[in-house]
């Protein structure tokens, strides 16, 4: 990546943004990726975390087969939280959170990759300007099952806090989004939704990555 992700081009990356770990999935992690590509995913995230999640050379290759996907599929491949991991792969980039290493050493380690950090508030959001983020991952918007960590559910009021405190980057919502979820969050002023379980413990991978997409065009498109 020769320049910083330009706020266009990103907002086209976050519009379905797939988040995923092997703890995830129910099925074959390779398969739901395959599949959610095939949906429509414009973006996909690496997060292997929780119990039972790999560790050392076997995290190491699935981390490397899902990149092979996504370079094929011409879609950004991102690292959560492990900045190591992610100039090993030379990933396109990583996403970090609050209890994370600062974004803004993250900035000066990763170069010209992506940097997406998480923000609870809208002084959060400004630092994470300032430290040199192209995106903000917003939530969780509902309450949420996939991350043990997570914080208390906002609604989208948090949404409607940011685009009214004039905050400019690229936002994308995380947390309990499911189909019927998404129109109410774009409206509220996302760019896009990540999601995990909607997706990964989906009956059929592709067609709720083809319902979310469906969903999110008639949005865009409408507005």
């Amino acid at each position: 990546m020769t320049g910083r992700v330009e706020p266009g081009r990103m907002r086209q990356h976050l519009r379905m943004y797939l988040v995923i770990g092997s703890v995830n999935c129910t099925t074959k992690p390779s398969w739901v990726v395959q599949e959610a590509l095939a949906g429509g995913t414009t973006m996909i995230q690496f997060r292997e975390k929780g119990e039972s999640a790999l560790s050392g050379e076997a995290m190491l290759q699935f981390a490397q087969q899902m990149q092979a996907q996504c370079r094929q599929a011409g879609v950004p491949f991102i690292v959560n939280d492990d900045v190591e991991l992610a100039l090993k792969l030379d990933a396109d980039g990583i996403h970090i959170g609050q209890d994370d290493e600062s974004a803004a050493s993250v900035r000066e380690r990763m170069g010209n990759r992506i940097l997406g950090v998480s923000v609870h508030t809208v002084e959060q959001a400004r630092r994470a300007i300032l430290a040199g983020a192209d995106y903000l991952g917003i939530g969780p918007i509902y309450p949420t099952s996939s991350k043990s960590d997570a914080k208390a559910a906002r609604g989208t009021v948090v949404l409607h806090e940011m685009r009214a405190a004039g905050i400019p980057l690229p936002i994308v919502a995380i947390g309990g989004i499911t189909v019927e979820r998404v129109q109410e969050v774009m409206e509220a002023g996302a760019d896009g939704v990540a999601v995990i379980s909607a997706v990964t413990g989906a009956p059929s991978v592709r067609k709720a990555v083809e319902d979310m997409v469906g969903k999110i065009a008639g949005v865009t498109e409408a507005t």
